[in-house]
């Protein structure tokens, strides 16, 4: 059975930030993991180098567009190339192979009456290559997505047909509700089609960096419009519109993106495979966006995070860790040096290197490094069916592109493994001249190490190879198979000493980012980007772009109960439209009882970074105004469905 896993095409108008890297990582951490099952995987990553914007910024570096485009290009590539990313095809849209596949599309969708020309005016967001309704901009003139100015923009243009699609799409989206992950994010994309699709403009007069319109069409004064170009090399990458070589793969199993990006995947995309008539992609995954310290990264405050100066501090594969393992996917997620180091330091040098080195340090005392697995079902049998049970429930999580709790699952295995040395203290047992015994916790424990290696493969393959390598196999199909899939043990084996795999980190080893100033803020005004300087410190004022960042939503509590020991605290569960509800710990007792909360409507703030509250997660924040009368929680005025945006 065959896998097809992709990132997006990244935009070529800046270097690789963080948040490259977390898609890039996460998709790369599935192809291994199918790979590691036996699954013919093929996973494609590259770049998006047509446009206006790229046309803009090349003219800005004074260089050639092609230049231009080949020198950003190749830092991503030689990026992942360095980061051991492995991909089966880095595809640029200035590829030929591309722009062929591009044009017979358009070919395809031309014939069969979905493209038609006419004339466009409307208001047009460079930095989004994106035409907007003006009932959907910011006071009227400002882009709905990232609050920049747009511009009246009339031209004669091709246009899909994209309303044909509407009823289409939703049907689609209710028979495949797994069809966007996580499913929260699925409601905006449905609210957004309910609303109403209007036919896009596919092609552009006004700029000449782009892929030519076929010459079927006898159209030349047109390039094709960035997004159609764009997200058909899903397609291309395979053959289409060439030799089809590898269009097998076709569906894909998953594409990565951005949330900023998912309208476009989840509505524009289907409905160009609909009108090719090809299958759509089983699912689209859509993540969140990293901040810095609680702040968004931005060049002014020079807190942008870059991944190759993580990766040489601290090393590639602890940030891949650190990254799948700190936020839930499809929740925003933050970057704090100090949690990084603390994670280091607690979970991969406490929790796993310490562990390896135990076990090398007694199997050398011991047994001269010698381990065998003889008598480790007769002394450890509760051990080892825990640790099955551990690794029985790691699939689902992996499916579900929780990757968070897979590896907080993975870890157990190495509580188990470090509670049975402390357990069964094999250094009493020799004492005792039990060392049958001795010898076996030590066996067992190395058995965890490797079973855990395994499945920790996916996400950190250089460090897993080397404890591999110290347990003398090899971490491939045919040991997931022997180790995972038929629960054998380690034959006998020559156990190898390794230096320790995570050095602790006593300090930060990188400048932290600056702190920020609360002097300046600028915002752009009008169409011809003239900036105002606005003091923050005098009256707090916020950007457009900044508010939207906040997700409320309108929350139905379905549970609620008191902390106890606690005087202020109540946890609640909290209905937001997800597939679960949402554990919502809040300071609330000493005005409201659980059974005054039961059932009623709550506004929530819903992408706050999950914290633990008196050892409890809690996963939003209410809504509340407070003054010498006392605490009163804001709600909706009238009833709405769970879920529901505010705003």
């Amino acid at each position: 059975m065959s896998k097809y896993i992709t990132t997006p095409i990244y935009y070529v108008n800046g270097e690789a930030h963080i948040g490259h890297a977390y898609t890039t990582f996460i998709a790369d951490t599935m192809a291994r993991y199918e790979r590691l099952k036996g699954e013919d995987t093929f996973f494609l990553t590259g770049t998006d180098e047509h446009g206006q914007k790229i046309e803009e910024s090349a003219e800005k570096a004074g260089k050639p567009t092609q230049e231009f485009a080949d020198e950003i290009s190749a830092t991503f590539k030689n990026l992942w190339d360095e980061f051991g990313i492995s991909y089966d095809k880095f595809i640029r849209t200035t590829d030929e192979d591309h722009k062929k596949g591009v044009q017979k599309a358009f070919e395809v969708m031309y014939a069969k009456g979905d493209i038609y020309k006419d004339f466009y005016e409307g208001h047009y967001c460079v930095s989004c290559e994106t035409f907007f309704p003006e009932t959907q901009l910011i006071d009227g003139e400002f882009c709905p997505d990232c609050g920049r100015a747009t511009s009246i923009v009339k031209e004669e243009s091709y246009f899909f047909k994209l309303s044909n699609y509407e009823d289409k799409l939703l049907e689609h989206y209710a028979n495949h509700p797994d069809f966007i992950m996580p499913r929260s994010r699925a409601n905006e994309v449905v609210s957004f089609v309910k609303g109403g699709l209007r036919d896009l403009s596919v092609t552009r007069t006004s700029f000449s960096w782009g892929v030519k319109m076929p010459k079927s069409i006898g159209d030349d004064k047109h390039v094709m419009y960035v997004w159609l170009d764009a997200l058909l090399n899903y397609i291309t990458a395979l053959g289409y519109g060439s030799d089809e070589a590898k269009m097998n793969y076709w569906p894909a199993d998953i594409h990565f993106v951005g949330k900023d990006i998912l309208r476009f995947h989840a509505i524009y995309w289907p409905a160009f495979l609909m009108s090719l008539g090809l299958e759509l992609p089983k699912h689209i995954g859509a993540h969140g966006w990293w901040t810095r310290d609680g702040e968004k990264m931005s060049k002014s405050k020079g807190n942008v995070v870059s991944p190759k100066e993580v990766a040489d501090a601290y090393g590639v594969e602890n940030l891949r860790y650190f990254m799948l393992r700190e936020v839930p996917f499809g929740q925003d997620g933050d970057f704090s040096q100090r949690a990084f180091i603390d994670r280091i330091n607690s979970e991969l040098s406490n929790d796993l290197g310490n562990l390896l080195n135990r076990i090398i340090g007694m199997s050398g005392k011991y047994s001269d490094f010698e381990i065998d697995s003889v008598d480790v079902e007769k002394y450890h049998a509760k051990e080892i069916t825990q640790m099955n049970t551990v690794l029985n429930s790691l699939d689902s999580f992996m499916e579900n592109l929780q990757t968070h709790r897979y590896l907080e699952e993975l870890w157990k295995l190495f509580a188990i493994g470090n509670g049975v040395i402390q357990e069964y203290e094999p250094w009493v047992k020799m004492k005792n001249n039990q060392k049958d015994e001795a010898l076996a916790t030590v066996a067992v424990v190395a058995n965890i190490l490797a079973k855990a290696a395994v499945m920790l493969h996916p996400i950190m393959p250089n460090t897993t190879n080397i404890i591999a390598d110290a347990l003398s196999f090899e971490i491939n199909n045919a040991s997931y198979k022997e180790l995972i899939i038929d629960k054998k043990l380690l034959k006998l084996f020559n156990i190898k000493k390794v230096p320790p795999l995570f050095p602790r980190v006593e300090e930060p080893l990188m400048q932290e980012a600056p702190k920020a100033e609360p002097e300046t803020i600028k915002e752009e005004q009008n169409s011809n980007n003239k900036v105002k300087e606005t003091k923050k410190e005098d009256d707090n004022l916020i950007e457009i772009g900044q508010f939207f960042e906040t997700s409320l939503k309108v929350g139905t509590v379905v549970a609620a109960e008191e902390v106890p020991k606690s005087k202020k605290l109540l946890k609640l569960q909290v209905d937001l439209g997800e597939e679960s509800p949402r554990q919502v710990v809040a300071g609330i007792k000493e005005f409201y009882s659980p059974n005054d909360l039961m059932n009623t409507q709550v506004c929530v703030v819903a992408n706050l970074k999950p914290t633990k509250l008196m050892g409890m997660i809690s996963e939003g924040m209410l809504l509340a105004a407070k003054d010498e009368d006392g605490l009163c929680l804001i709600r909706p005025e009238k009833p709405k469905k769970a879920g529901t945006p505010i705003g």
